[in-house]
Parts: C-alpha cells; structure tokens; sequence
C-alpha cells in the first residue's frame, strides 16, 4: 500500500519537473515563427533601410549606365519589387513566418471599390482640368498612333478611343497588377500593420504616406519621372498625392484585412493616370503645372477625398490586420 502511494507521488514529481523544464537555449530561433504583437521599431527601421538600399541599387545603376528602352521597364519592375524584397528579407532576419503578412483574400465588394475609386478621383481631376483649360480631350496625335497600333485606323477615332480604354483597364490592370504587388507587399502588407501595432489609422497613414513619397524621390529629382516644371514643385504635388492616396489605401487595407485591395487600388491609380487620362489629354503651356501626378489638380483632388475616408475613421477595426 505504502509502495503504491509513493509510485504514485514519484511519478506526479516527475512529469512536474518535465513540464517546468527548460533548455539551456532556446529552440525556437531555428525555426519561423509568427510575430509577436508588439511594436517594433527595430524591425521597422531594418525593412526601411533594406528597402531603400535595394532600391538605391537598381537607381544608381539605371542612372550610371544609362538604362534605356525594355532594360528600363526591367529595372522599374525591379525597384517596384524592392519593398517586397525587403520584406521577406527582414521576416528572415527575425526569424518569422512570411505567412503572417496580410495574404487574406478579401470581399470582393473591396476589390471592386479599390478599382473604383482611382478611376473616379482622376475622371474628377481630369474633368477640372479640361474645363478650365489647362488642357483639352483629346489628344488627336496620340490616338492616330494608337489607331495604327490597334489596327483601327478606318474607324472613328470614338472607337479607337473606346478600344484603347478597354485593353488598357482590363488586361493592362493585371500587368500593373504583377508590379504594384511588389510595393504592397512592403507598405500595406508589412509597414502598415506593424505602425498600427503602435498608431492610429491617421497617424499610420500619414508616417506611411511620407516614407512611400520619399522612397520615390530618387526617380523625381534625378530620373524623368516628373511633367518638366521644377522640382520642387513637382515633388510637393506629387508628396501631397501619395500622402492623400495613402490614407485611401490604408482604409481599404485596414477595412478589409488584406493587403489585395491596395495592390488593386495602385494598379488602377497608374493605369488610369499614367495610361488613360494623361495620354488623352492634349497640353497646352500651363498643363505640365495641373496635370498627372505631378500637376496641383489631382494633389487637390485626392486631399478631398482623404479627407472622406478620415471621417469614416470609426469604422475600422486595426487589430483585423494585425
């Protein structure tokens, strides 16, 4: 009886002392794991700095070299895909799962909107800038070349037009789509949540919206990504568009939990700007200062519409993507 008891009480021992120990090191840096909930500036701060300096790489030697023609698009889908690079890396530093980014798919309600949206707030923008005269629809040169390239030479220019708008959203989207993936993996998939862990939605997007302008200036100030006015001017119109867009695709970002909608609303942003309306639009002397992404028009027009998305603040929930 004795005997038993005390088999009893030795073997409760044992599997107490089994439970409470703990190896002499920690086991869990050889393997990914899932980030903790704090904020981290540390990690941050490495994604940052890997960010920048894999996309210094590419822009210093697309300048020292001269890069040119379809090297060029290379190299632009190469800085486009830095953040992301950046990213997996950092996730690599320390040692996390880089399945804890935000690869939820979402509604498709989201999806639908984050097309929606560019293509409003650029038909307002560009609408503006034809009635006021700081530029005129349509470009007559610019369709004749797409008439030849489309085929549509004797037809009327309404359906060259109608053609080229066609093939431009819906299949030039997914090869917007293919780069713009690149940049939101980095900022809404990585840089967002880990601000939210720490900040608002306002502050989130306005820290985010700065860094994501700076990380282009490389390309503004020495590059011939701008309309031919000044730098500096260029570079305000364009740093208040991108700050004003950030708080758009934050909201998406956050509203859905997944980092899709963002990759969709930037894609659409480019191919309704850069492809579409800009190409459209016949310029005139003062239209370098009022169109695309560069010109007071657009800058103007999306701080309205940031603006909107603030006052629906209180419907987000920040920790669904963190």
């Amino acid at each position: 009886m004795y005997w038993g008891i005390y088999s009893e009480i030795s073997t409760a021992a044992n599997i107490a002392i089994a439970a409470s120990y703990k190896p002499p090191y920690d086991l869990s840096i050889t393997i990914m794991t899932k980030p903790s909930n704090q904020f981290s500036s540390k990690k941050i701060f490495t994604f940052l700095l890997l960010t920048f300096g894999i996309t210094s790489l590419f822009d210093i030697t697309a300048i020292v070299f001269k890069i040119s023609g379809e090297a060029d698009i290379l190299w632009v889908v190469a800085e486009m895909w830095s953040p992301a690079m950046a990213v997996f890396l950092t996730k690599w530093i320390y040692k996390e799962d880089i399945g804890s980014l935000n690869w939820k798919w979402p509604k498709t309600k989201y999806l639908l909107l984050a097309f929606a949206v560019p293509a409003l707030y650029s038909l307002i923008s560009y609408l503006i800038i034809w009635k006021v005269g700081w530029g005129s629809f349509y470009n007559e040169t610019f369709v004749k070349k797409i008439a030849v390239l489309y085929g549509t030479s004797s037809y009327s220019d309404f359906w060259t037009i109608s053609i080229f708008v066609f093939m431009t959203v819906i299949f030039g989207l997914i090869t917007s789509c293919s780069k713009a993936l690149g940049e939101e993996i980095g900022w809404r998939g990585f840089l967002v949540p880990e601000l939210l862990r720490r900040f608002g939605y306002v502050k989130t997007s306005l820290i985010s919206g700065v860094i994501w302008a700076v990380w282009h200036y490389t390309d503004l100030i020495f590059g011939d990504y701008n309309n031919g006015t000044p730098f500096w001017y260029g570079l305000i119109c364009f740093t208040v568009m991108i700050i004003s867009t950030s708080f758009i695709i934050n909201w998406y970002t956050i509203k859905s939990g997944s980092l899709f909608p963002a990759m969709i609303l930037h894609a659409s942003h480019n191919r309704f700007i850069q492809s579409i309306f800009t190409p459209l639009t016949s310029t005139n002397d003062k239209s370098p200062w009022f169109i695309d992404e560069f010109g007071l028009v657009l800058a103007l027009v999306t701080v309205i519409f940031a603006l909107y998305f603030i006052s629906r603040r209180k419907e987000l929930i920040t920790n669904s993507i963190v």
